[in-house]
């Protein structure tokens, strides 16, 4: 007979995997499942911020704003591996937004979300501002403000793993086909077996409506998918500012170092008709991109500039705003079951940041139905695994880590305190030399790595490796991703 557990969680988003970790905190027996790996979709395509959402003010979105900005410092706190500040810079372009507008703005932003460490906004002289030299001389005055920055994968992955340590059971690549109450349970077929469950969370994002479909739970909830797309090109400046820029028609995109040797752009709001299955950056997106920067950088970027894109789908509430970009990031909640009935919870919206606190709200809608997982929000003051550190000590982490293997050099020691913290002991071990931790596929990922992600973060392909748990497929080549590939698929066959 199949193991009863308390919840099953539908979904391997950051939603899906911040209720499972929350729920198995306060002692609950959780499953949660995936029909890809973690990560798959909406959560490893944002533009990895952690963010209160600047522009929301003007959509008088004061509500989400305040919750977003007071979860930035909660989530570096916890995170500080793959959380950290990030200063942006907001050039004013004459005829559009005025400056009072953006000052008052900026000045609502610092205050309403309770902040604590990170800088206050400033005006800025960009003539004289190592950010003003690479935009075209138009541009002498701005503000800089700050934010946060996120590896999104790496959060869903780590909030699993949270989940797991804690007693849940992840599933991946098991998709459920079946879903059906049972009375007081739901039988859930996936993967070709069989789970029972009192509660169930449809955290499916795009697919949320989906699954209450073959749930047979119509909703009257009516959702809006809109495309989000970015571009990646060689990095356009040598500086860690990021830059938020303003365009005409009224919208924003940013211009973000990444990966060192990157600057990614992004991103586009385009309501999305689609299969979920194919979610690709048009043509006319990576143009409208490319323009955007043209027209704020000396260097014009063109479509042929592009090294990589990536795109995904926002589920949004359907609020009714005309615009794709005025559409709300809020969320609600939809839970079907009457008395003596198992419970069915459905997610709808939200955004990265505010994950935590959609997750904490869930839970509290299911105390009634399930009282073991009555009690006080805890996640907000337990760390994700390797984040137990200071919020300004990741450089320290690393130079700790050079030290104690001689053998790293300072940015492989820095990149594996970026994705693991503390962690990255664990898998170095009593590694006296390099060649200690196995072959070395590329760029310093080595068989202790990879075996690390097998056997604690899911991993099954060389995609699941290169680009949601390490960001290194911008620099590997062809014949290095086919003997990663070879490698995991050693690993991971059955004998």
């Amino acid at each position: 007979m199949s193991t009863l557990f308390d919840l099953a969680v539908i979904g391997g988003g950051v939603n899906g995997a911040g209720i499972a970790r929350d729920a198995a905190g306060r002692g609950a027996k959780v499953l949660l499942l995936e029909r890809g790996d973690l990560a798959e979709g909406t959560s490893s395509n944002s533009t990895k911020l952690i963010h209160g959402g600047l522009r929301y003010l003007e959509h008088y979105e004061f509500a989400l704003v305040r919750e977003a900005l007071t979860e930035r410092e909660v989530l570096w706190g916890i995170a500080p591996h793959i959380i950290w500040p990030l200063r942006f810079i907001l050039p004013h372009r004459p005829g559009l937004r005025p400056r009072w507008l953006l000052r008052l703005g900026l000045f609502l932003y610092d205050h309403i979300g309770g902040r604590k460490y990170l800088p206050s906004a400033e005006s800025v002289d960009l003539t004289r501002h190592p950010a003003g030299a690479v935009l075209k001389g138009d541009y002498t005055r701005a503000f800089a403000y700050s934010d946060g920055w996120v590896d999104d994968a790496r959060l869903v992955v780590l909030n699993a793993r949270d989940a797991a340590d804690r007693g849940a059971e992840v599933r991946t690549r098991c998709e459920v086909t079946a879903l059906s109450r049972a009375g007081d349970h739901w039988r859930i077929e996936a993967g070709g077996e069989v789970f029972t469950a009192r509660a169930v969370v449809n955290a499916a994002g795009p697919r949320v409506l989906d699954l209450l479909g073959r749930a047979g739970e119509p909703s009257a909830q009516r959702m809006r998918l809109v495309r989000g797309s970015h571009i990646v090109v060689k990095k356009l400046f040598d500086h860690d500012f990021a830059y938020f820029f303003q365009l005409p028609d009224g919208r924003i995109f940013f211009a973000i170092p990444y990966e060192q040797d990157f600057t990614l752009i992004g991103t586009t709001d385009v309501d999305h008709h689609g299969s979920l299955d194919e979610v690709r950056a048009s043509p006319e997106e990576i143009a409208y991109l490319c323009a955007g920067a043209s027209e704020y950088f000396r260097t014009p970027v063109t479509p042929a500039d592009v090294v990589w894109t990536y795109s995904g789908v926002r589920p949004l509430v359907d609020d009714g705003s005309g615009r794709p970009e005025a559409a709300t990031r809020g969320y609600r909640f939809e839970i079907d079951g009457g008395p003596g009935e198992a419970p069915l919870l459905s997610v709808f919206g939200g955004k990265i940041t505010t994950y935590r606190e959609l997750s904490a709200e869930a839970i509290s809608k299911l105390v009634p139905f399930l009282p073991v997982l009555a009690g006080a929000d805890w996640t907000g003051g337990a760390f994700l695994p390797g984040g137990d550190f200071g919020r300004f000590d990741a450089p320290a982490l690393a130079r700790d880590l050079a030290e104690r293997y001689p053998f790293l050099t300072e940015t492989r020691a820095a990149r594996l305190v970026r994705l693991y913290g503390t962690v990255a002991a664990e898998f170095l071990g009593a590694a006296k030399s390099a060649a200690d931790l196995g072959e070395d596929f590329g760029h310093g990922l080595t068989a202790a790595e990879v075996d690390h992600l097998i056997a604690r973060e899911w991993a099954r392909s060389a995609e699941d490796v290169l680009w949601r748990r390490t960001k290194l497929g911008l620099h590997f080549t062809p014949e290095q991703t086919a003997r990663l590939a070879a490698y995991i698929t050693e690993r991971t066959t059955p004998a």
